[in-house]
């Protein structure tokens, strides 16, 4: 019978120490560095709900203004849900994606229908919502609710696999369930939102995918790849960084 090649074990999760330091020096960075968002100016469910969604692959300039005319016509799920949704998607328009406006219209009258007009706060009912994955979920337990709920975007994705695996393959199944342990293993007590938000600002403007800001990164000390850049700012290599 032909052998099977053996499959390398997962990289170790962090200890307990440095755990405790990434948590320290990404808390610091965010304090100094954070970007002032109107979604991080709230804690209500559906605001939260309207910013995730309309986030989904895209950049956070595009959403700012949509955003604000979004939560002024619409700005409870009951207002949402017995708006017509021809008129919603014209809102929408033109951040793309149509199928976005019409998940988030369904969620409203469902989440008024069969909840009270209040989103859950559990993560499986939270992922009956069609249009609801993961991320998203682990995203409105801790910025709604604050719930201590991992995340793994393509942000958070690209700051740990740089920062505590380093090799490999980044877009593997494998790497990716290992990254959300991590990211839970990561998650401290308390300050969930700001951690989690950090992570993302983290990615989105320093540990960018092409010619990462690597001299100004607060995890330059403790990062697996940051030798590989040799604190010259040069472009990491995709295929060994697991940039996208």
């Amino acid at each position: 019978m032909p052998k099977h090649p053996k499959r390398s074990p997962p990289p170790p999760i962090p200890n307990p120490a440095l755990r405790r330091r990434f948590r320290r020096r990404l808390l610091g960075w965010y304090q100094r560095h954070g970007r002032d968002l109107p979604w991080r100016r709230t804690r209500n469910p559906y605001h939260i709900l309207v910013s995730e969604i309309m986030l989904q692959q895209t950049q956070v300039d595009r959403v700012l203004p949509k955003y604000n005319e979004w939560i002024t016509k619409y700005p409870t799920f009951q207002v949402l849900a017995t708006t017509r949704l021809s008129h919603a998607t014209r809102t929408w328009y033109p951040l793309g994606y149509n199928v976005r406006p019409k998940r988030l219209h369904a969620i409203a009258r469902e989440v008024v229908a069969n909840h009270g007009g209040k989103l859950p706060a559990d993560a499986v009912t939270l992922r009956s919502f069609k249009g609801l994955g993961a991320y998203t979920v682990g995203a409105i337990q801790s910025f709604a609710f604050g719930r201590r709920a991992p995340i793994v975007d393509t942000n958070v994705a690209r700051v740990l696999f740089r920062v505590f695996i380093a090799h490999g393959d980044a877009k593997s199944h494998a790497t990716k369930r290992h990254l959300w342990v991590i990211s839970g293993a990561l998650l401290p007590r308390l300050q969930v939102f700001d951690f989690n938000q950090a992570l993302m600002d983290l990615g989105a403007t320093v540990c960018v995918a092409r010619q990462p800001a690597c001299h100004i990164c607060p995890m330059k000390p403790i990062c697996l790849s940051f030798p590989f850049t040799q604190d010259t700012g040069k472009r990491l290599n995709p295929k060994q960084r697991g940039s996208r």
